[in-house]
């Protein structure tokens, strides 16, 4: 099972007992009574300290342990003297696995800005702030499985590769094989996709709806956690190439149950990471709070373990879209002319508007459903009035719309008439209409942006941190 992990140790009564410790150097100091060494092996954001004594080992030895080094420590577990930590070692030998030369290792033990950390992003998880990032984004990913587990859902791979948009957006990543200097040609000039891979355009998957209807058609609750690509030309925070979306899918769900499951969802995977990654929030939250010190308290954001305690604590409210507007329209800003984009009935929302209606009007997350047909996309159910739809938007402080998600249209005849209507030739979509010709039945889902999740429950300003290796324009570095 390999070595204690320090997590582990620094639980550990101390009894003088022996243990091996194996981690990278985080600090080294010397005073004229002893010799401090900070390690840390990623089980944790706390280091354990291994302390020797002066002339114990060459000097020799001791240039070589320097901040990033990689180290194996053995010794005995004693009862810590310093503050902050209960138990620490006391070192009987010293193995360098690896060393860090402090001329060329860019982590040294001060400030580093996160722009400049993404540029180093294979060194960057060996900092505090990126170590806790990586843990809580794993502690969200076992809390989304298990929560749909728990709840009786299947998890459905749908495909990377794919024919379909589904988002009917247009901005994809074609998947070819066709030799780019020398790409075949119809009689008419168009490239001739015949000859490629798949005998077609292929392009990488920018959502996995589409076929997780089908699944759902026939395990009744399904949902897909999976990467997915989107190329548009996007520089803001809250937009990656490559990220991982969660959709679930049921079969008999209508609206209100679809809301039921996307509210309680969220506060559940967030409860998980309430409990499970407190020393990791803890210190995200200090960082947090330590960056804006200069700014003015009204553009503070809420301690981190507040806003999450808010959106886990409070029931969400809930009103359609054409509430909103009103609201919107007699708000203050907007009779002011603060907001940056016109409010009206038709328009999409900005997140402007989104997060005045969650932080300032109702100072609580906020689902709104509704929408007019025009601004969502072509399977939407149509409402009696054949203006809105049976969309529903979770939108959360800091952030706006979290979740999207709607019923589905069941009726064959409406999503043909939707299909051709939006110009999507309805040969591509043969298989996902024809689910409506056989047993079709009310179904539902959502779609969760999970780097999105992650930044909310990290406070991370920006979307690029919250991803190992962020996919953006111009950027595939890693």
């Amino acid at each position: 099972m390999g070595p204690l992990q320090i997590k582990d140790i620094l639980q550990t009564a101390p009894e003088n007992q022996s243990v091996v410790v194996k981690g990278w150097v985080r600090t080294k100091r010397e005073s004229k009574n002893a010799i401090f060494i900070a390690l840390n092996d990623g089980s944790t954001i706390n280091n354990i300290q291994a302390v020797a004594e002066p002339g114990q080992f060459s000097a020799e030895l001791l240039l070589t342990v320097t901040t990033g080094s990689c180290l194996k420590v053995t010794g005995q577990l004693i009862a810590s003297q310093g503050a902050g930590q209960t138990v620490e070692v006391k070192i009987s030998d010293i193995e360098v696995y690896g060393t860090a030369d402090p001329e060329e290792y860019p982590l040294q033990p001060k400030k580093h800005s996160l722009e400049f950390l993404r540029e180093i992003a294979h060194l960057r998880p060996r900092t505090n702030t990126f170590s806790a990032i990586l843990r809580i984004r794993h502690a969200l990913a076992f809390a989304v499985h298990q929560y749909f587990n728990d709840k009786g859902f299947f998890y459905l791979h749908t495909p990377v590769i794919t024919a379909s948009d589904a988002e009917g957006a247009g901005e994809m990543f074609r998947v070819t094989t066709l030799d780019l200097n020398n790409l075949p040609r119809t009689e008419e000039g168009a490239i001739n996709f015949k000859e490629d891979f798949f005998g077609r355009e292929a392009n990488l998957t920018v959502s996995g709806q589409l076929e997780g209807e089908l699944g759902a058609m026939a395990l009744s609750k399904i949902y897909t956690f999976g990467p997915t690509f989107r190329a548009e030309n996007s520089n803001t925070t809250r937009h990656l190439a490559e990220f991982w979306m969660i959709e679930p899918e049921m079969a008999f769900f209508e609206l209100e149950d679809n809301m039921d499951l996307a509210e309680d969802f969220v506060k559940k995977v967030i409860t998980y990471a309430l409990i499970n990654c407190k020393d990791d929030l803890n210190f995200l939250q200090n960082r947090l709070t330590e960056e804006e010190k200069s700014k003015p308290q009204n553009e503070r954001s809420l301690p981190l373990l507040e806003k999450l305690a808010f959106v886990v604590d409070n029931p969400f409210e809930r009103l359609t879209y054409t509430e909103a507007i009103d609201i919107l329209l007699k708000s203050k800003p907007h009779k002011e002319g603060k907001f940056q984009f016109p409010v009206g009935w038709g328009i999409d929302l900005s997140s402007e508007h989104e997060r005045y209606l969650v932080e300032k009007h109702f100072k609580k997350p906020v689902i709104l459903t509704n929408y007019p047909r025009e601004i969502k996309s072509f399977y939407m159910k149509l409402d009696e009035d054949g203006k809105t739809v049976r969309a529903m938007d979770v939108l959360f402080p800091g952030i706006g719309e979290i979740i999207g998600g709607s019923q589905r249209e069941e009726n064959y005849e409406k999503l043909l008439g939707r299909v051709k209507e939006i110009g999507i030739d309805p040969e591509n979509l043969w298989w996902y209409l024809e689910t409506r010709k056989f047993g079709t039945a009310p179904h539902s889902g959502f779609g969760l942006g999970f780097e999105r999740l992650v930044q909310f429950v990290t406070g991370m300003g920006n979307i690029r941190d919250v991803i190992p290796f962020p996919r953006y324009p111009k950027s595939a570095e890693f």
